[in-house]
């Protein structure tokens, strides 16, 4: 790339790509000071000698290069001199378009539908309702496959187990039960012993332990539970809260997180129970956490964007390269094995934290009210939370910096989704509609309405494919581009 030789020398610049992880991608260059993004696309894959031409983002100061460097320059009003440090992140190669229609209304349950959840491989959906039952959907012909019944009281929660091959359903009786996505049929006995309702549950990741034999559970009687759910039985009880635990996380470094009506958030050790740290700041109940890692721990070995010769080349049942490859996927957001989470509360703050420190990183602040739900984007750059304030607000996930508000709501924002590439974000509302967000326009992409009252539970299948969403008005429904 030549620059014309009657130009004045301060047009070009001394410029070097580092990665915002902090390494250098090669010596700094000299580049001419209108080098446009798409340019800087081709230097920087020439740089770290791609094959295959990836997409990248890049900002100096934070401030991102839309067109050209000297775009980005005359606003900042940055001195040239310098070596400008040109920060590159890498996009996500497959893109999920914008859901635009609903496709199905699926009636079925005879209550509010309070949880719903894609499993990890995007071929199963399940929900819980105020009806007592799980329902499975057939996601070929959106139509209901199977009605699980065995609940004495509302299902308020379901969780997949990370191969796709088992869902956990826990209800306000305080009992899990387990069941099979293919035939609807309970696998084993109720796991009986919370002693009040049962609000959250995990399942250790895939790459711990391929055979998703364990999974905990938390609630209203304050304490958590590991279950072995191949014996059916309790294998240990985690006690130390003083209120209701209102989340719980299974990290991919064998820890627990539980955060509570007590204001604090724990860390525990699975494998023993020993509690590890204590988190505290939040002023009010804490409502929910995020990890970092959820999002790579929830697809485990099944990743979107997971190389397709890799993939079609394991053998069916080879558990030993899947957890390979789920092992790899954790350890590419989480190489020091130090998981970054954040919480969010009554107090109308969220808190980021990280697992080797006891002190938070920073309090996050500029909700008018309750924070109900948190979200990290699947490339760990961001942070979504919901509140009951009519908004969702965007963060940087490294260190907690406000990015914007994203308005449009007219009622309380119940909780929030990512889309598989990190571009947009779902919001469901007490006001009965969906909203997708655009992250990098920062604007709404799309409104969804249809819901007769208030969303209770969304999710974007991991696969991008489609959304679903329910709530008071009892029924499911699907949503697609």
């Amino acid at each position: 790339m030549e620059v014309d030789a009657a130009e004045p020398i301060s047009h070009t610049l001394q410029a070097r790509f580092v990665s915002d992880t902090g390494e250098e991608a090669g010596p700094p260059l000299d580049l001419p000071i209108n080098v446009t993004k798409e340019q800087l696309g081709l230097i920087c894959n020439a740089l770290l000698k791609n094959e295959e031409q990836t997409p990248y983002l890049f900002f100096v100061h934070d401030e991102e290069i839309k067109q050209s460097i000297q775009e980005t320059l005359d606003q900042k009003k940055l001195n040239v001199e310098d070596v400008l440090d040109i920060v590159y992140q890498p996009q996500a190669v497959f893109r999920v378009r914008p859901v635009t229609r609903c496709t199905s209304t699926m009636p079925g349950h005879a209550e509010a539908v309070v949880s719903l959840a894609f499993s990890p491989n995007s071929v199963h959906l399940a929900s819980g309702s105020g009806d007592k039952t799980l329902r499975l959907w057939d996601l070929n012909t959106e139509t209901p496959h199977y009605t699980c019944v065995g609940h004495r009281q509302w299902v308020m929660c379901v969780a997949w187990s990370p191969d796709s091959l088992k869902v956990a359903s826990a209800c306000k009786a305080g009992e899990i039960r387990i069941w099979c996505p293919d035939t609807g049929k309970q696998l084993g006995r109720p796991l009986v012993g919370h002693k009040k309702w049962i609000s959250c549950l995990a399942w250790e990741p895939y790459h711990r332990n391929v055979d998703c034999r364990f999974l905990a559970s938390a609630g209203n009687d304050n304490d958590a539970r590991i279950w072995d759910v191949v014996l059916g039985t309790c294998v240990r009880v985690i006690a130390g809260h003083t209120a209701p635990v209102t989340a719980v996380r299974w990290g991919g470094t064998g820890l627990l997180y539980t955060s509570s009506r007590d204001r604090t958030i724990k860390m525990w050790r699975a494998e023993d129970g020993v509690l590890c740290k204590t988190f505290t700041g939040h002023a009010h109940w804490v409502n929910n956490l995020a990890l970092n890692t959820d999002y790579v721990l929830r697809t485990g070995p099944f990743h979107p964007v997971m190389d397709k010769t890799r993939m079609y080349g394991v053998a069916e049942g080879d558990k030993t390269a899947l957890r390979q490859m789920a092992l790899e996927r954790f350890e590419q957001v989480c190489p020091d094995g130090v998981e970054s989470f954040v919480s969010c509360s009554d107090d109308f703050t969220l808190y980021l934290w990280r697992s080797n420190q006891k002190q938070f990183i920073t309090r996050m602040t500029g909700h008018q009210n309750v924070v109900n739900d948190v979200r990290y984007s699947p490339d760990v750059k961001l942070i979504a939370s919901a509140s009951f304030d009519k908004s969702v607000r965007l963060w940087r996930a490294s260190d907690g910096a406000f990015i914007c508000a994203l308005r449009g709501h007219v009622q309380a924002v119940y909780t929030v989704a990512w889309s598989a590439d990190s571009r947009l974000v779902l919001s469901g509302s007490k006001d009965s509609t969906l909203k997708v967000w655009s992250v990098k326009e920062r604007k709404l992409a799309q409104e969804l309405p249809g819901h007769a009252d208030e969303v209770y539970g969304v999710d974007w299948a991991p696969d991008g494919s489609r959304v679903a969403s329910g709530g008071k008005d009892k029924v499911l429904k699907l949503w697609a581009y």
